[in-house]
């Protein structure tokens, strides 16, 4: 899934803003997300945590959606036409449901649950996203990753990787980023990152290690998990800073609690953010812009049902900057 409001916040995202005190290593900063409807009278809708005026990246995360549980009969699901991409990798993680996705790479394959589809969009790439009909609930997280200058006009590109499960005291782990507790995934990425779906059982404590040189995300998908004493309710985002080498999470509930963990060593770069492109400057984004209404540069999604998706208009003014607190 993507942005596919009709006016995009205009996002310039840095390292170097100081808004007010930030959280000390180890320290739990809540983020609550933002209702966003995708397009449409009968639009399902998601709630936006990334980016936000608080925070609006975690290591080299830039965007999260969260979605579901949806009911495809009442909502019609997801149909995202063709669009495109540039200066970042789309990650797509399911809970629940079914996902067709087509692409200009002349990629066919589907988004299920447990499984990765990592999507690189460098200098340019268009797909779309569509429920299945056998899809009755479609429940999951969209997450964009921003690449680095050096590698922000990388060739297209996708992959898929199916992460076994691991078992800890309490919990079982699917890594499809990075590593956690032993389990390390093969799929390439160009900052370094950790994902991954955490389930844990009632009434349960469990200690992670993790690299003190990330920062980190917990989004909570169910349940109320305690992030180093701090309770992250449903659809919050748990935000803590580099320098813990470890992350304590408790399930104080009598049901099991599921999130996801996402990390990543602070990006250091400014980018500019606006619908579906991350770049450099604003004359980078009209660019992609002009060449995504012309035609040009981002290939063809053979298959799809029905028109692409135009550009929104972009604002007179240059965009605005606005980045992480520091």
């Amino acid at each position: 899934m993507s942005n596919v409001e009709t006016e995009p916040a205009q996002k310039r995202c840095g390292p170097t803003r100081n808004e007010g005190p930030q959280p000390d290593a180890g320290q739990v900063e809540v983020l609550t997300p933002r209702d966003v409807p995708l397009g449409g009278p009968r639009a399902m809708r998601v709630r936006r945590t990334l980016p936000q005026r608080a925070r609006t990246l975690i290591g080299a995360w830039c965007f999260a959606d969260h979605y579901g549980p949806d009911d495809v009969t009442r909502t019609g699901g997801m149909d995202v036409a063709p669009h495109p991409h540039i200066g970042l990798q789309t990650v797509s993680w399911l809970f629940s449901g079914e996902i067709e996705h087509r692409d200009s790479l002349g990629t066919h394959a589907y988004v299920r649950p447990g499984e990765l589809n990592l999507m690189t969009g460098g200098h340019g790439i268009c797909h779309s996203e569509v429920s299945t009909p056998t899809t009755t609930v479609l429940h999951g997280v969209q997450l964009w990753v921003a690449l680095p200058s050096e590698h922000r006009d990388t060739d297209r590109d996708f992959q898929h990787y199916v992460p076994g499960p691991v078992q800890v005291a309490g919990a079982e782990l699917r890594v499809f980023l990075g590593s956690l507790a032993g389990s390390v995934s093969p799929v390439r990425t160009f900052t370094p990152l950790l994902g991954a779906e955490l389930t844990l059982a009632p009434r349960t404590t469990v200690t992670l290690p993790v690299d003190p040189a990330f920062e980190h995300g917990l989004l909570v998908d169910q349940g109320e998990i305690h992030l180093n004493d701090s309770p992250v309710h449903a659809a919050e985002l748990g935000y803590v800073p580099a320098g813990t080498d470890t992350l304590t999470l408790h399930n104080a509930a009598t049901e099991p609690s599921r999130a996801v963990l996402l990390g990543g060593t602070p990006f250091e770069e400014e980018i500019i953010m606006w619908w579906n492109f991350i770049a450099r400057s604003t004359e980078a984004i009209a660019q992609a812009r002009e060449d995504w209404m012309a035609g040009r540069r981002f290939g063809e999604v053979k298959g799809y049902d029905g028109d692409s998706l135009p550009a929104p208009v972009l604002p007179n003014v240059p965009l605005k900057p606005r980045g992480n607190r520091r």
